[in-house]
């Protein structure tokens, strides 16, 4: 009955040795590197041992790009339940589950401030608010951000981070590509920079409208970016796919992007192509 019976093989730790550790207080990367929370943190959520970036939110990235205070526009708008949606549980059910799990009331948050004492509107997706999906609200947010940039003359960031449109708005989350791509030639017209991040993941009707429309788009290493699925894209074209084909960096050596940044440099390198483009003299960041 040996199965049923603990053998008393090699070295045993007795209990009152043994060391409790606390849940949340490391963090297991995909690689198997073990990375202590706050050295994570202090990192900003990226592993140092295997350069892992993991998913973070608007505050995070706010935090990121800002100097330090900074102003959240439109937290007034929420969503709506425009179509009646009822599946296994109504829309309105789901948006309140969400608002109670994530913190948020929708899946973007936009804010505006001094970013190297220069001023920033920017636009940050939430992938844990309904997969980041686009719905309604998420594209009239980004429409007043861009009407903000304009009134305020400031340089426009969109970090996206999203699993595509809202399926239970319907045809009114697709209408969304259209509002936001016509609303993002109004900054240009203006002649305001437009930033697009594309972090992990970036896939559905936000690649196929903003996130693809910026002046310079840029990555975060090992995003995944896409239009539809891999599986999807195979029964599609009936072709097997490279590996790793909507990786950032497969984009970024097939011209879809135009460069990879690590998350701790984004401040400063955003900031110079902005810079570049509004053909301002070039500063030393790092000393401001």
């Amino acid at each position: 009955m040996a199965w049923f019976r603990r053998k008393l093989k090699g070295i045993r730790t007795e209990t009152k040795e043994k060391k409790d550790t606390p849940e949340g207080l490391w963090h297991k990367t995909p690689s198997g590197n073990i990375v202590d929370n706050e050295e994570l943190i202090n990192n900003n959520y990226v592993s140092p041992a295997d350069n892992f970036h993991l998913r973070i939110g608007s505050s995070e990235y706010f935090k990121i790009f800002f100097d330090n205070e900074y102003e959240v526009l439109f937290e007034n708008l929420k969503s709506s339940d425009p179509l009646n949606f009822t599946d296994k549980k109504s829309y309105k059910d789901r948006i309140e589950q969400a608002n109670v799990k994530s913190g948020l009331n929708e899946a973007i948050k936009v804010a505006y401030g001094d970013s190297f004492k220069k001023k920033l509107t920017i636009a940050a997706m939430d992938f844990k608010y309904i997969g980041g999906s686009m719905g309604s609200v998420v594209g009239e947010k980004i429409c007043r951000a861009i009407d903000h940039s304009i009134n305020n003359k400031s340089p426009l960031v969109i970090i996206s981070k999203s699993g595509g449109a809202r399926m239970m708005e319907g045809a009114i989350s697709l209408m969304q590509m259209a509002k936001t791509a016509a609303k993002l030639t109004q900054l240009s017209e203006k002649k305001i920079p437009y930033i697009s991040l594309c972090t992990d993941p970036t896939t559905g009707g936000t690649t196929a409208s903003f996130a693809m429309l910026g002046d310079i788009i840029i990555s975060e290493p090992g995003a995944l970016i896409g239009f539809a699925g891999p599986r999807v894209v195979k029964d599609t074209t009936g072709q097997d796919l490279p590996q790793g084909f909507q990786s950032s960096e497969f984009l970024l050596e097939h011209g879809f992007i135009d460069f990879i940044s690590h998350r701790n440099d984004l401040k400063l390198k955003i900031n110079f192509f902005i810079d570049l483009i509004q053909n301002n003299p070039l500063r030393n960041y790092n000393h401001n």
